[in-house]
């Protein structure tokens, strides 16, 4: 029986399970509910990071090198923007400034962040739901051994080299949820959550501080299983790991099962983890969860669709 599955994801190994996800579920089964909290505004453009990542993953139009970004990018824009010495530490790529100036035009307009999001995928040919944590700003700020930095400032800007002191999300307790994410916890229409192996700390903790989500998880009535990112005491991919240990915390499958306690039935960690399962109290599955590419991808959507 096919199920209405809800995602939570943002990141690179967020848009990759989501895209094995579109392999094998039904386009109106799958609705993807994405982080929002490193969008900031750049030369006057609302960007999206995460919700880019995920449309161009779902659109097959992404970097596959890079993992974020356009296939085919040209930068004439950027190396303009160098002979003028302005700021080029965050790359807007030609392709992908085209769906900034959209997107910054239609909020403009008075569209909602959903409704913009919406149109830009469906542009894209992209038939499964995005759906943006927030129509309000909600931003991930980061306190460092260097000061207060915003999340492009820290991630991009800093290469993540400070220290990370704590990390806080402006705008959570003022955030609008979009009106489909709404109707859909209303009409108890989820019948399942995957929170995805994204960065705990800034992929996934700024979607769960909104507060009516975090409750919605909470008071559920459906199954949640989450996928550890990381193996081996390292993060499968960006600074999730090196956050974990500045923050006083090991970096393994135990520590996501602490994390999501509250919201979470059930954890699948990697086959080199499988060692940890005494240590970890949800349900514990063990699977090949490292998507190197896509039959990898669909391999594991599938894994973790039979737990439903």
């Amino acid at each position: 029986m096919t199920r209405t599955i809800l995602t939570l994801c943002g990141g690179i190994g967020g848009a990759k399970l989501v895209y094995g996800l579109s392999q094998i579920i039904p386009d109106e089964n799958l609705i993807n509910l994405v982080n929002t909290g490193d969008d900031f505004i750049h030369y006057g453009l609302n960007i999206s990071p995460d919700l880019d990542t995920v449309t161009y993953t779902l659109a097959g139009i992404n970097d596959r090198k890079k993992g974020w970004g356009v296939e085919k990018e040209t930068w004439a824009f950027l190396n303009q923007l160098k002979v003028f010495e302005g700021e080029d530490w965050f790359q807007l790529g030609d392709r992908d400034l085209a769906t900034h100036i959209i997107r910054t035009t239609l909020l403009q307009q008075g569209k909602s962040l959903s409704e913009v999001t919406n149109f830009l995928k469906s542009k894209l040919g992209v038939n499964n739901l995005i759906v943006p944590m927030s129509e309000t700003p909600v931003r991930t700020l980061i306190q460092t051994n260097e000061g207060l930095l915003s999340f492009q400032e820290y991630f991009v800007k800093k290469k993540c080299e400070p220290q990370v002191l704590s990390i806080e999300f402006s705008g959570c307790e003022e955030a609008q949820l979009p009106p489909i994410l709404e109707q859909l916890i209303e009409s108890k229409g989820i019948e399942g959550v995957i929170i995805c192996p994204s960065n705990p700390f800034l992929s996934i903790d700024p979607i769960l501080s909104i507060k009516p989500l975090k409750d919605f998880l909470i008071n559920r009535n459906f199954k949640v299983l989450a996928i550890s990112p990381y193996i081996k005491n390292d993060a499968i991919k960006g600074p999730s790991a090196k956050i974990a240990y500045e923050l006083n915390k090991e970096p393994s499958p135990v520590l996501i099962d602490k994390h999501y306690e509250e919201i979470a039935d059930a954890l699948v960690i990697d086959h080199e983890d499988k060692g940890l399962k005494e240590e970890i109290k949800m349900q514990t599955y063990v699977e090949s969860i490292v998507m190197r590419n896509n039959k990898d991808k669909q391999h594991l959507a599938k894994f973790c669709i039979e737990y439903f």
